[in-house]
């Protein structure tokens, strides 16, 4: 076997497969269906509606905690004191929102990760 130089990285793999667009765009679509799911009277509909809603809120959480515990590091959190508190609230209303038919929870949902896109977006600015 030849040796394989170390490789450093302050996350699991070299930067640039993180995003929090991928909850984003999750947490869109949780917004989505809400608002069909309240637009229509077909009892089955709103049960695949649910069902959907429930499955994309859990990425959302999945999502998050990717970027949470292998993007972020010690030195984003002296630079945001807030961010454990940001992702900690920001997952609970992706628990939540499972839980939660009102469109307005939804919004709640994609405006935390509107904060955490912000941080995100400095950190990756202040790498270059």
């Amino acid at each position: 076997m030849s040796w394989i130089p170390p490789v450093y990285a302050h996350c699991d793999l070299m930067c640039g497969v993180y995003d929090p667009a991928q909850a984003r765009i999750e947490a869109e679509a949780v917004l989505a269906i809400i608002r069909k799911y309240n637009l229509s009277d077909d009892a089955v509909f709103k049960q695949r509606c649910i069902i959907i809603k429930e499955q994309r809120a859990q990425l959302v959480k999945e999502h998050l905690w990717v970027l949470w515990t292998d993007y972020f590091q010690e030195e984003h959190l002296t630079k945001w004191p807030t961010l454990h508190d940001l992702f900690w609230r920001a997952t609970k209303q992706a628990g939540a929102i499972k839980k939660s038919l009102d469109e307005k929870d939804a919004q709640k949902l994609l405006d935390l990760i509107e904060e955490i896109a912000v941080i995100f977006k400095k950190s990756k600015e202040s790498q270059s």
